[in-house]
């Protein structure tokens, strides 16, 4: 699948590594994708269209705001800003969950997903479960806008279409599905 990735999408993978690195991780998650996408975007004289895309839903320069509000839906066990509002229009304060938990089994508990820490063989991180499927998806969404090649935005499309955390955050900025096809497609069919 990989000889069918473009240059740009390479070097993706290859900063989501860069990036799981510089933040601990013993591997490579979707956040890290994404990461590595908001990075290419952010820099000055950014081309391609996810950084078109990226720019044009206001998220190039966001990239502190985005993975802060990754970090929050780690801290709260994977529950989103959105369903932490639903939550709470329950009557069910998610805040006072977490505090409660990290006070009685320290801060992070959550985030944590009782994964237990792997001694990493030669520096080598590996895709989680759901990292692997947006590599996968990646590809479906490309066949299915008829192009040959997987490039940066079908990652982005890829990262938006699925389950996760890192959907939701992009949702809670406004890039869901929807919006990131038309940044990056134009009118779509």
């Amino acid at each position: 699948m990989f000889e069918r990735f473009t240059t740009e999408a390479r070097s993706v993978v290859v900063e989501s590594q860069v990036h799981a690195a510089r933040l601990g991780s013993d591997t490579i998650t979707e956040e890290h994708l994404l990461i590595a996408l908001l990075a290419g975007a952010g820099e000055p004289g950014a081309t391609g269209r996810a950084a078109g895309a990226l720019a044009s839903l206001g998220l190039a320069g966001r990239r502190p705001e985005i993975e802060g509000a990754l970090a929050e839906t780690r801290r709260r066990g994977g529950v989103s800003q959105a369903e932490a509002d639903a939550l709470a229009g329950m009557g069910i304060d998610i805040d006072a969950i977490v505090a409660k938990v990290e006070e009685a089994h320290g801060e992070g508990a959550l985030s944590q997903g009782g994964r237990v820490k792997r001694r990493l063989t030669k520096g080598h991180r590996p895709f989680t479960p759901a990292a692997k499927k947006v590599l996968e998806r990646s590809l479906r969404v490309a066949l299915g806008h008829g192009d040959k090649h997987i490039g940066e935005e079908h990652l982005l499309l890829a990262l938006v279409t699925g389950p996760g955390a890192v959907s939701e955050v992009l949702g809670d900025f406004g890039a869901g599905y929807g919006e990131v096809e038309r940044a990056v497609y134009g009118t779509v069919k």
